[in-house]
């Protein structure tokens, strides 16, 4: 059986490899996407990568997952620590989306602002820490997770 999963990039993502990348590694986005597509060949995942730096059509994403995907892989970036409204669709879709949150840094070990997520506690699981390795890790907990019994 082929899972379906939704991997959602937040804002300023697209940017990865030219910003801090002291923080946020040299690993291009795209680069991410294609490891991700390699990877869940090899876990009998299909995945189908999106990145927005708008709040709207990552909801409108979530939203519109549900019946279509069996899991979500979600990086929301900077809205992590602010928004309610992606807290809310997480939570409206949930438990038949499972969502995994990543980061590629470790938000904890950062400004005092980046230490709380909205988000993670709608999530099944958290990623963080391992730079582009944080996806991996991640997509592998969360079609784990989908095949657990």
């Amino acid at each position: 059986m082929t899972r379906r999963i939704l991997v959602l990039h937040g804002p300023n993502l697209n940017l990865l490899g030219e910003r801090e990348p002291d923080v946020y590694g040299a690993t291009t986005l795209a680069e991410i996407d294609d490891a991700l597509a390699t990877l869940g060949d090899t876990l009998g995942a299909a995945v189908d990568c999106r990145q927005s730096n708008h709040e709207g059509q990552l909801l409108d994403w979530i939203h519109d997952a549900r019946g279509h995907f069996e899991g979500l892989l979600f990086n929301p970036g900077a809205y992590t620590h602010t928004s309610l409204a992606l807290a809310d669709a997480l939570a409206a879709v949930a438990p038949a989306l499972p969502c995994v949150e990543v980061h590629l840094s470790n938000i904890h070990a950062r400004e005092p602002i980046r230490a709380t997520s909205l988000t993670a506690p709608r999530c099944v699981g958290i990623v963080g820490g391992f730079g582009a390795a944080s996806y991996t890790l991640g997509l592998r907990a969360l079609v784990d997770y989908l095949n657990a019994p």
